[in-house]
């Protein structure tokens, strides 16, 4: 089965996860990703922890697919071996320290001018410009710079998101960066360079609290698990202890919410609750409606009328819950991927496309693959 990116070769100088989880999407889509890692430990998210049967969770989740050449950049022969593998390669990736790409005389201008068909994506904190380029910039502490924690939690403390979101929004940029770069290529028959920082990135991702606060002077407040400008949404209270986590998004929702859920139709007139704006202001009395409808059913008598109704709801699933969704069975979404410690299962990639699957490749062991890809570019060994 010949996948997308059949053919094309990516060498990244990568760590953590902002740049291995852009480059492990092209490694499902066929692309030949060589990792080069430091000699010896690897990239240090091998060492975040040992849960994955004495693998990282952060590094399985990242890194399936690739090869390993274990590189010492300081070595004599680095930029010999760099060089042959960028005079074949089709992207370059790295998100090293600020400056340290252009230290090893593989900033942007000098590989375009060397590889001129070569793709080069430089992944940062803040960008390579401004008064916060030099800044060393982790996940949470550009989550606290884009304002995220400012309107993550609840009113008496913020809180971090429970992944490495700014990671994830810059590896999801420079993938798609990569893509669009590849595809003006096969138009020009150049190569290009593009930069994503997480702060742009993330920044991006904040957009409706960015014109809220912007153009209505206040900046959302903390909800919690609820909406600061939608309601009602989020959890209510069932009488069997339970929670049921519901969704209005409109004023037809609202009134099939009331009339058919609630059985109280007059609410849909009542002049507190009319607009949804109204609705918002109001969230705290009409939760207590809601909730005293709730008491006298379970939470599967409440999702079931819901359902029925076309009201959107959920359960919140522990992460035990999520890893055996019905859906996932139900859809075939399961496959087994080879490991260092064994198979391992896996999700398969979000993108479905009948017909085809993603490579979903092994996970490799630190310089796994130096040898043979010394080999093949004529090097010998040390």
């Amino acid at each position: 089965m010949l996948l997308p990116l059949a053919g094309v070769t990516v060498v990244s100088l990568e760590q953590a996860i902002a740049a291995p989880y852009a480059t492990r999407q092209l490694a499902d889509l066929g692309a030949r990703v060589i990792k080069i890692e430091r000699p010896g430990a690897g990239d240090f998210a091998r060492a975040y922890d040992e849960t994955v049967e004495g693998l990282s969770s952060h590094f399985v989740w990242a890194n399936r697919g690739k090869e390993s050449l274990a590189l010492d950049l300081k070595d004599e022969r680095a930029a010999e071996i760099l060089d042959r593998l960028l005079a074949r390669a089709d992207v370059f990736v790295q998100n090293l320290a600020p400056g340290a790409a252009d230290r090893l005389g593989l900033g942007a201008a000098d590989l375009r001018a060397r590889f001129p068909r070569l793709i080069v994506c430089g992944i940062s904190g803040y960008g390579t410009s401004g008064p916060y380029r030099d800044k060393k910039a982790y996940d949470l502490l550009v989550q606290c710079e884009a304002g995220l924690l400012s309107v993550t939690g609840t009113p008496d403390a913020p809180a971090k998101a429970g992944i490495p979101i700014a990671d994830i929004a810059a590896a999801m940029y420079a993938f798609t960066g990569m893509l669009t770069a590849l595809y003006e290529r096969r138009v020009t028959g150049e190569g290009s360079a593009f930069e994503v920082s997480m702060l742009d990135a993330l920044g991006e991702w904040m957009g409706f609290p960015y014109y809220f606060a912007t153009y209505g002077g206040t900046p959302p407040p903390r909800t919690g698990a609820r909406h600061a400008a939608i309601a009602p949404y989020g959890p209510y209270r069932a009488g069997d202890g339970g929670q049921v986590f519901v969704g209005v998004q409109n004023d037809r929702e609202w009134a099939a919410l009331c009339e058919r859920v609630l059985g109280r139709p007059d609410l849909v007139r009542d002049p507190r609750f009319r607009t949804n704006s109204l609705r918002v202001a109001g969230n705290e009395r009409l939760t207590e409606l809601i909730e005293a409808v709730f008491a006298d059913r379970t939470v599967a008598e409440i999702e079931a009328s819901l359902d029925e109704v076309g009201i959107a709801n959920a359960r919140m699933r522990t992460i035990a819950e999520f890893a055996e969704h019905p859906q996932h069975a139900a859809r075939d979404r399961l496959r087994l991927i080879d490991s260092p410690a064994g198979p391992l299962r896996a999700l398969l990639p979000p993108v479905t496309v009948t017909g085809r699957e993603a490579a979903m490749g092994p996970i490799p062991a630190a310089g796994e693959h130096t040898a043979a890809i010394l080999a093949e570019l004529g090097i010998a060994p040390k």
